[in-house]
């Protein structure tokens, strides 16, 4: 197996990841009646906006201290004060996030003081307005989830008496993946408490009058009391301690801390039930067992049909990892692993799991803070025939030919990226099933193409000249 960074260059090209601040956006998303602003300049909010709302397809709101020319040389103090007065008049939030941009960073402005002054100033003492640095240089938009997850979890949980909600805290998935992991939990009969909760407020229905701040997200009542919860799950072994929301809890209060893997794929599932019985004592319900029998019952379909897969899966590191332990369990080839982040833990554990198949590691290249130019370039080396990833590997199709299973975020070219299905028994198949297909698809559209070359080559030029003759 062999690892490579981009450390040695010193530019991105058409990266493979977005900046830290969006993640920040995405995870503030998920809480009841919150409101984000951007400090920063217009723009950076505007891009933001529309990457999130293309995945989604929802009306996103996202203020900004719109800083000038004029803020960034004199500070932008003023700004932020005016818009945290804005959307506290236009909107009324029960809590408001504060993400800085690169400007913001870069010019060093105190975001901690300027809020503290303004509550003091404008008397509002008791509304949460919790600070997250999130330059874009800072990291990709997986660092900036987390970062600000565990802002959040900080500047909210309280001393509490001890209860029986489970935390369960989850990296950046789709909502149609938080709803199967609620439902899991509830047909469990299991209290929980998730965060964040963006299966509404990203994915919300039909309503016949606009709302401002969508209905839904996890409650500011329930993120106090994680402190005196039996245990943490947090999904998410990628995730560097200093950033984690869970060794948070396990640190200052106590909470038994268990991190697991994405539940996608037979043995990361399998390891997300047996870690809820233990917790809980509490048995594995029959609907369950039927969709694991259901599971297993697909990978013998499919197994056979999968040997010819040689895929590169890239995207945010949870993501990464687990699509990769579903495609050894299934015969896909993993030939390369990509992300645009810079966590060096996902290295670690996917080095772990291919020791595992001695004839994949050896042909295998793991690519950490790296983009899509030396993506491509690795493809073109190691023959790879399928992508899994967001919609900018469309790169990949559009270059190389390489089918693509969109997973992940964005997918801005297709319809539905918000109700991908791929936690639990259940979407597991759902998503062995779009890997099996997309394969079975290039058989079908190629093999007949193969076969005539094969017995009927193609006559050279210097051939065709001579018969011209």
């Amino acid at each position: 197996m062999k690892k490579q960074s981009r450390s040695f260059r010193n530019v991105s090209e058409n990266p493979c990841n977005m900046c830290m601040p969006l993640g920040g956006i995405i995870a503030f998303k998920g809480i009841q009646g919150s409101m984000t602003l951007l400090h920063g300049s217009q723009g950076c909010a505007t891009y933001m906006r529309r990457t999130i709302s293309e995945h989604y397809s929802e009306p996103i709101d996202v203020a900004s201290s719109s800083l000038n020319e004029k803020g960034t040389v004199f500070g932008g103090e003023a700004n932020l004060k005016k818009g945290l007065e804005n959307v506290c008049l236009l909107y009324q939030p029960r809590i408001i996030g504060v993400l800085t941009t690169c400007l913001a960073e870069t010019i060093g402005e105190d975001i901690q003081r300027i809020t503290a002054d303004y509550k003091l100033e404008k008397q509002r003492p008791e509304l949460p307005i919790i600070n997250v640095p999130t330059p874009g240089y800072g990291g990709s938009h997986s660092e900036g989830y987390w970062h600000t997850v565990k802002k959040i979890t900080a500047g909210l949980a309280k001393e509490t008496p001890k209860h029986s909600k489970l935390n369960l805290i989850i990296p950046h998935i789709s909502a149609a993946d938080i709803r199967e992991l609620k439902r899991l939990l509830r047909l469990m009969t299991i209290e929980f408490t998730l965060l964040p909760d963006y299966s509404d407020t990203l994915d919300a229905p039909y309503a016949e009058t606009y709302q401002k701040i969508p209905s839904g997200g996890t409650s500011i009542e329930d993120i106090a009391t994680m402190p005196g919860a039996p245990a943490t799950i947090e999904l998410g072994i990628t995730v560097e301690e200093g950033v984690s929301p869970g060794k948070y809890l396990e640190n200052e209060f106590g909470v038994p801390l268990y991190r697991l893997p994405l539940p996608v794929g037979i043995e990361n599932t399998n390891l997300f039930f047996h870690t809820l019985k233990e917790i809980t004592g509490k048995e594995i319900p029959e609907e369950i067992q039927r969709e694991r029998g259901r599971l297993l019952d697909g990978m013998f379909d499919s197994h056979k049909h999968n040997f010819q897969g040689k895929a590169v899966i890239f995207g945010e590191p949870e993501q990464v990892f687990s699509a990769t332990k579903l495609c050894l369990e299934n015969g896909v080839t993993p030939k390369i692993m990509a992300t645009g982040s810079r966590t060096r833990k996902i290295d670690q554990l996917l080095a772990e799991e291919l020791k595992k198949f001695e004839h994949v590691d050896q042909e295998t290249v793991i690519l950490s803070d790296t983009d899509f130019s030396i993506i491509m370039e690795k493809c073109r080396q190691m023959g790879v025939n399928l992508a899994i990833g967001h919609s900018e590997g469309k790169i990949l199709t559009e270059r190389e030919g390489i089918s693509l299973v969109r997973y992940g975020f964005p997918v801005h070219d297709r319809v539905g990226g918000q109700r991908l299905l791929s936690v639990g028994y259940q979407g597991t198949l759902i998503f062995l099933d779009r890997i099996t297909n997309t394969l079975l698809e290039n058989k079908y559209k190629n093999y007949r193409a193969r076969m005539f070359e094969k017995y009927y080559p193609l006559p050279s030029p210097a051939e065709c000249e001579l018969k011209a003759r």
